[in-house]
């Protein structure tokens, strides 16, 4: 008993993991490529403010609201497929039952104890729709949390996420705040790998090595396309 509550509380754990590496790591990234490449394009640090704060309101917003119509979807596609199998062992009752035969004969069941496993499925309206939803359709009712709850999260860790390369703007000189934004930002995405594998599997160095490895990649696609955008339409015109 204790074991199977460990291993529930570590994929409950694992869900919750997920959203907040989503919500950090996606607004952590797209504001850092943006703040990065609105100052190779400009020495305004007043137009590199409002553009990472632009980014970060939109970006918590539309992370926010994804993750909740992405959670009330999963609930929403099994209530209807829940109902369509509930239709569907009131109207062909035989080929459902056939259908749960061929499953537990696949499990090694046979014989005697396969007809008792049959019969007593079949014989409970709800154990039956349950079993036809896991092993047939492989959906379970189990999303999680309530898609509310996964939208805040999302939500309120996007917006820590994309204040962090927003911060050193605030009180260095634009040089040395380019500089400490990609270091912030690599750390942090870092300890979101490490944390990430501690808390679910996996080598937490690795993990971590890999998430700060992508933040790397877009703060250098972003610098450059902003120095190309500088170059090409000059400072002037994206400066105040």
């Amino acid at each position: 008993m204790k074991n199977n509550t460990a291993n529930h509380e570590k994929h409950f754990r694992g869900k919750k993991v997920s959203e907040i590496i989503l919500g950090a790591q996606d607004g952590l990234v797209n504001v850092l490529g943006v703040v990065l490449g609105i100052a190779s394009a400009t020495n305004n640090i007043l137009v590199i403010l409002v553009a990472g704060l632009a980014a970060t309101f939109a970006e918590t917003i539309s992370m926010g609201a994804v993750a909740y119509t992405s959670k009330k979807a999963e609930h929403d596609y099994y209530r209807s497929e829940r109902a369509l199998k509930e239709l569907e062992i009131r109207e062909t009752p035989g080929l459902e039952i056939k259908i749960i035969r061929e499953i537990y004969t696949r499990k090694g069941f046979k014989g005697k104890l396969l007809d008792n496993v049959v019969k007593s499925i079949t014989s409970n309206k709800k154990v039956w729709i349950d079993t036809m939803m896991a092993e047939e359709l492989n959906l379970s009712p189990k999303f999680g949390g309530s898609p509310l709850k996964s939208g805040l999260i999302v939500f309120i860790t996007t917006l820590i996420g994309s204040i962090v390369p927003i911060i050193p703007f605030v009180i260095l000189p634009l040089k040395d705040a380019m500089i400490a934004s990609v270091i912030f930002s690599l750390l942090a995405l870092f300890a979101l790998g490490a944390m990430k594998a501690k808390l679910t599997i996996g080598n937490w160095f690795i993990s971590g090595f890999e998430l700060a490895m992508i933040g790397t990649l877009a703060a250098l696609i972003s610098y450059f396309i902003g120095q190309w955008l500088g170059i090409a339409f000059g400072t002037n015109i994206i400066a105040i």
